[in-house]
């Protein structure tokens, strides 16, 4: 198979859950700039629908949808609309998720449930069903966005989110049995874990030119990822180019997974 055709999408169909904006959104326009037809599905519709709507201006078929999937009954629901408009789902993107921010000594209850109820469980439930359906057709690429949080650590001055660092390891492991347990059915499991990019999680210096110079002086890089860079990475993990890759975490972060300890900016 000539390379191109490795990476092409054409005629597939992609659901990119969280895909209203930042890195979800990036991904759903790499998918159909690769030729699929993509489901966007968020809490945020209206996002949705501006996504869906460039998605469209690609000449790709796009659907916007509402979905909570920290609610198990939208599970099915979001599934089944997305059957009903394209008959197939070929490759699920799990971007959606939250943190919460407390001192790990005060952290509450409530917060860690609300984000492993959409990190961790919804996350699990809607890989479930999805492969359900990609089994009966014995194929299909189930892309989990984890995070180098799973990797390293850091004091709750700067990151009071034990939580999502927890959550986004169980990500790493589902990533693996999954991939090992549904093999055998064509399906192939794997993640991305997305290091420092310009999206709304970076608001609180990326407006700062000062305090973005000291943070990405640590990035071997010597920048923060943008959109081109996890379009890449989604589109070789969802198309045949992978078709030998499964069970893999793939770290997308300008190399900051390499430098230890950060050198002072």
């Amino acid at each position: 198979m000539h390379v191109r055709e490795l990476f092409d999408l054409t005629g597939k169909v992609a659901l990119v859950t969280g895909g209203g904006r930042g890195i979800g959104r990036h991904i759903a326009v790499g998918l159909a700039e690769a030729g699929a037809d993509v489901a966007v599905a968020s809490r945020k519709v209206a996002n949705c629908r501006e996504v869906a709507a460039e998605l469209e201006k690609l000449g790709r078929r796009s659907l916007a949808l509402a979905a909570d999937l920290s609610q198990p009954q939208a599970v099915e629901a979001l599934v089944e609309a997305v059957l009903a408009e394209f008959s197939r789902i070929d490759i699920l993107v799990n971007n959606a998720g939250t943190t919460w921010a407390a001192p790990i000594l005060e952290y509450p209850l409530d917060g860690w449930d609300r984000v492993f109820d959409l990190n961790v469980r919804g996350l699990w439930l809607l890989s479930q069903r999805v492969a359900r359906h990609m089994a009966e057709h014995g194929r299909g690429s189930i892309v989990h966005v984890s995070s180098v949080a799973t990797a390293h650590a850091a004091v709750d001055e700067e990151q009071p989110v034990v939580a999502y660092n927890a959550s986004k390891g169980a990500v790493d492991a589902l990533t693996v049995d999954m991939a090992v347990k549904l093999a055998p059915k064509g399906i192939r499991v794997n993640a991305i874990a997305p290091g420092p990019f310009a999206t709304d999680m970076m608001n609180h210096i990326r407006h700062d030119p000062e305090a973005m110079r000291r943070f990405e002086s640590n990035i071997p890089a010597g920048r923060s990822g943008g959109e081109d860079d996890i379009k890449g990475a989604a589109v070789f993990l969802a198309s045949d180019a992978a078709a030998y890759v499964t069970g893999q975490v793939l770290n997308v972060d300008g190399g900051s997974m390499c430098v230890y300890p950060q050198s002072p900016g």
